[in-house]
């Protein structure tokens, strides 16, 4: 089975430095067992990565027992799409690369929603 994003082509790489994903393989592939469902690819920003933190999940600090250097700004990392859509109700969503973000996503979140973040209109 070919993964496909949320616009119906090939599921493209989010990022590998630092290295994301459910499978630590630089894609937003999901499976039955990923609860948190980390199909959106979203560009990290200082707001974002503060917010995160403050609802008690911290993408910024690094945590070396677990080979993970810590998020800045800038660097792409595949988020659960509860924890997106909840920003976005917040008013804090990041940017998402759509190319990168694996269809299933649109089980709880509308194309047209994430189009308004589409990473390539943050300039």
């Amino acid at each position: 089975m070919d993964d496909k994003n949320v616009l119906g082509t090939a599921l493209k790489a989010c990022n590998c430095s630092p290295l994301t994903g459910w499978y630590r393989d630089g894609s937003c592939k999901t499976d039955s067992s990923d609860l948190g469902m980390h199909t959106i690819c979203a560009v990290m920003s200082d707001s974002f990565l503060s917010y995160s933190k403050a609802q008690g999940n911290d993408l910024s600090t690094p945590k070396p027992e677990y080979s993970f250097p810590g998020l800045k700004e800038g660097d792409y990392w595949c988020l659960c799409a509860s924890r997106w859509k909840q920003a976005y109700e917040d008013g804090m969503a990041p940017f998402v690369n759509l190319e990168a973000t694996e269809q299933s996503t649109l089980k709880i979140i509308d194309l047209e929603i994430l189009e308004k973040f589409d990473s390539k209109n943050r300039f």
